[in-house]
């Protein structure tokens, strides 16, 4: 039994348990980073259901390791045939492998031991793993608000506005609470009360936020003129960023207020944790919905702006130039901020238009007005060209650029996860 180890996959990421040293050498094998998965918190729920005491014991003397599922991991579900329950969401499965053998963990065996087959401690792991998986994000945002110069904290206390003012407040009593729970280990009645009346604040802070987003894209929507297009999509590319980052801090606040959520009802009504934790996910999936589709209009405004722009692109070469440039500047904050929130989005990067395909469509115009009109044509089409070149060369830097942070930010995070991992 030392070289089995229990695989449990909620679609966010992947629990490993089982011997330590076992654990550790499938984590090797296959090249995953991971984090403590904190099997002794399940000890509210080891007095639910048959062979609570089995499971105990095994509880006590297995290690359990998560690993987010990204694009490789995830393949890891299929790779080893892991069985997925339709009532509870749940991948599970048994490997097992023969001693001091890396490669001995390749056959799926049917049967579970006692904690996969106790479904309050399965339960129990599921709940862990889910906070897991919300504390991953919170970091992540934290290091996107690090990374962009509109700092939420600057930007919340530059306004006036009551919604937001309010949202301050909110914060710090969060943060205190997460603080107590990582001293204490559980959230007590004190702590919870003081942050249970918190999520209508933050509700409403993000609809603020996200009203202000679809302001943006109908003031882009009812411009048609280049030179206000150019004006708006300026005023956009100034305003979205910090709005961006006010949405992120109310989503990283829920993401807070969640992982405290499941501590409490763990401690308190242990037998309702798996209910409260798919209802929990369904609340956030309706909230990245929300989110999901207010960026997604903006991101639609702005690609319509730079496709009036391009059009013009030989009479206002600089107007035209400017709206694509918005508009690319826009498209790389919001696929940034998307990502942070886990919100996937398949879509083809801005080109500002070719002044060659332009002047094609105005050739035969450009022959009958006269040499004049057609120097002048010539002339400002120079100007296009230069332009769209240099706006394709910025836009590839930018994406480059955003793209090996986001990877060298990944991977800095997988080191220093398994260095406090290991100095703990």
């Amino acid at each position: 039994m030392d070289d089995e180890i229990q695989l449990i996959s909620d679609g966010d990421g992947l629990a490993v348990i089982g011997n330590p040293t076992a654990v550790e050498r499938f984590l090797v094998s296959e090249g995953l980073p991971s984090k403590d998965l904190g099997l002794q918190r399940l000890r509210p729920v080891l007095n639910i259901g048959a062979g609570a005491a089995r499971a105990g014991s095994e509880i006590a003397a297995d290690s359990g390791r998560w690993v987010k599922l990204t694009k490789d991991s995830a393949q890891l579900v299929e790779k080893y045939g892991l069985r997925e329950s339709a009532k509870s969401g749940l991948s599970t499965g048994v490997l097992k492998g023969n001693s001091g053998q890396i490669k001995g963990f390749v056959e799926f065996t049917k049967g579970s031991r006692s904690f996969l087959g106790n479904p309050a401690v399965l339960a129990g792991a599921a709940g862990i793993m889910a906070q897991l998986a919300m504390r991953q994000t919170m970091d992540e945002i934290t290091d996107y608000l690090a990374a962009i110069d509109e700092k939420v904290d600057d930007v919340l206390r530059a306004q006036k506005d009551a919604v937001l003012a309010d949202m301050i407040g909110v914060d710090l009593v969060v943060e205190e609470s997460m603080t107590i729970r990582e001293q204490v280990g559980r959230v007590s009645e004190v702590t919870w009360s003081k942050v249970q009346a918190t999520s209508v604040t933050i509700a409403r802070t993000q609809a603020y936020a996200l009203r202000q987003l679809d302001a943006l894209a109908e003031k882009l929507e009812h411009n048609t003129k280049i030179g206000d297009l150019a004006k708006t999509s300026k005023d956009a590319e100034l305003k979205v960023q910090e709005w961006l980052a006010v949405l992120a801090r109310c989503f990283q606040l829920q993401d807070a207020i969640a992982v405290l959520e499941l501590d409490r009802v763990l401690d308190t009504s242990p037998e309702e944790l798996d209910r409260h934790r798919l209802g929990l996910r369904a609340a956030r999936r309706n909230r990245l919905d929300l989110i999901s589709r207010s960026t997604e209009r903006l991101m639609i405004r702005m690609e319509a702006a730079a496709g009036t722009a391009n059009t013009k692109v030989l009479l206002h070469p600089a107007a035209s130039r400017a709206v694509v440039h918005s508009s690319e500047h826009v498209a790389v904050a919001v696929v940034d901020f998307q990502g942070r929130l886990g919100i996937e989005r398949g879509r083809q990067s801005l080109e500002a238009r070719r002044w060659v395909d332009a002047a094609t469509e105005v050739r035969d115009k450009v022959l009958e007005t006269g040499a004049e009109v057609r120097d002048k044509v010539l002339e400002t089409g120079a100007e296009g060209v230069d332009a769209a070149r240099q706006l394709g060369n910025e836009t590839l830097d930018r994406a480059r650029s955003v793209t090996g942070r986001l990877s060298g930010e990944i991977a800095e995070r997988a080191l220093r996860w398994r260095g406090n991992d290991e100095r703990g």
